[in-house]
This record gives structure tokens, C-alpha cells and sequence, in this order.
């Protein structure tokens, strides 16, 4: 079995969330688009919540602090979706405001 070698690391360089994919456009000038149903975080946030995201250090990482959310591109690169269980999800969407709901720009429940 041989493993992929990068050349260098992959860096974002800027993050469009929309309500149905989160696209991101890599330093070296790729972009690539995944569903936002990928990251159930994202997927349920309001609008205001999926825009208030930052780089972390060089860009090797995209955070959202509202949602505890953090999704490294490597691994976004790799196909990889939200490692979060369904029990720690079930968590996070009940602690969330009640007066976060449809209106607010959240979804329903995600099955998952």
C-alpha cells in the first residue's frame, strides 16, 4: 500500500457557505465545494452563524466559533465529514436557544 506524499500543505484562502454546500478556495488557486450536510453543525446554524467563520493560523483550518466548529483542509481535501456522533449532535442541537429555530435560519433534524 502506498501513502500520497503532499508537496506542500493545502491553505485556504476563502470560505463561501451557502444554505445547501460550503465551498472553499485553496491558496494555489483550487476550489472545491462539499454538502454542507457533510457538517451537521454548519447544516443547522443560522446564516448569521455559518458566515462568522475565521482562518486558522495560515489557513490550514476553518473555524466557526458560535458552533464549536472546526473542519482542517486536509481533511476536508480527503472526503473526510464530520466526525461528530450522533449522540454528541443530539447534544449540541438541544442546548441551543429555543428561540433558534426555523425563523433563525436552522433546519430540521438531520438523520445521522
Amino acid at each position: 500500500m502506498s501513502t500520497l506524499v503532499l508537496e506542500m500543505e493545502p491553505i485556504a484562502a476563502d470560505v463561501v457557505v451557502t444554505d445547501d454546500d460550503l465551498s472553499v478556495e485553496l491558496a494555489d488557486g483550487r476550489r472545491m465545494q462539499v454538502p454542507l450536510a457533510w457538517y451537521p453543525r454548519l447544516f443547522h446554524a443560522s446564516n448569521v452563524e455559518r458566515q462568522n467563520w475565521r482562518l486558522l493560523g495560515d489557513g490550514y483550518a476553518i473555524e466557526w466559533p458560535d458552533l464549536d466548529e472546526h473542519i482542517g483542509i486536509e481533511g476536508l481535501l480527503a472526503g473526510r465529514h464530520s466526525g461528530e456522533s450522533p449522540q454528541s449532535l443530539k447534544r449540541w442541537l438541544a442546548s441551543r436557544r429555543p428561540d433558534a429555530g426555523p425563523s433563525s435560519g436552522t433546519r430540521p433534524g438531520l438523520a445521522g
